[in-house]
């Protein structure tokens, strides 16, 4: 089963694609531009829609999805936790 999806692998978020993703799941990430599937163990419950980090992040590190820069990272991010507005801003304000 595919939990989240990534376009590119230098994504460091993925988007969940299931509901029900809880803490302590074995996450399976499908990424589209090379067709591979990676893993991740989620560490918080992960809404449909959000985001997942990839990879540990810290605080002023640069966020990708979708192969695109889409902020910075406010808080600390471990593999695994929800990415959201709680640990990412946009870099245009």
């Amino acid at each position: 089963m595919i939990h989240a999806v990534l376009h590119d692998a230098k994504d460091t978020v993925a988007v969940a694609v299931v509901e029900g993703v809880s803490a302590g799941t074995e996450m399976n990430a499908w990424i589209m531009d090379d067709d591979t599937v990676i893993q991740v163990k989620a560490l918080q419950d992960i809404p449909i829609g959000h985001k997942v980090a990839m990879r540990d992040m810290a605080q002023g590190d640069t966020v990708f999805k979708y192969g695109v820069d889409i902020g910075k990272v406010v808080a600390p991010i471990k593999a695994g936790q929800h990415a959201h507005v709680h640990n990412i801003k946009t870099k245009r304000w």
